[in-house]
């Protein structure tokens, strides 16, 4: 069965209001300041292809962003992103 071209594209932007890295500010994924991190791992969390995403970024190699819910920092999936600068002593380990 084939598909008319406009229904495809209908249903491609039926699906992508879905997906929140689709419907928010993209540089948001790639943020850094940690509360703006923050926001974007929240929204991945209602995402329906958030599993896949992260594993789609860990196949990859993702060397930065938020990926399926995740920060990655130079390659690696960290906790939590932190902002540049030092960070304040109530952040710093006793």
């Amino acid at each position: 069965m084939t598909q008319d071209p406009a229904e495809a594209a209908a249903l491609d932007r039926q699906f992508a209001e879905l997906l929140p890295c689709r419907t928010n500010d993209p540089e948001l994924w790639f943020a850094e300041h940690t509360s703006e991190v923050e926001r974007a791992k929240a929204l991945c969390r209602t995402c329906p292809l958030q599993a896949g995403c992260l594993a789609g970024a860990l196949d990859r190699n993702e060397p930065w962003g938020v990926w399926g819910g995740e920060v990655f920092v130079d390659g690696v999936v960290v906790a939590r992103k932190r902002g540049r600068g030092r960070p304040r002593k109530s952040e710093q380990a006793a």
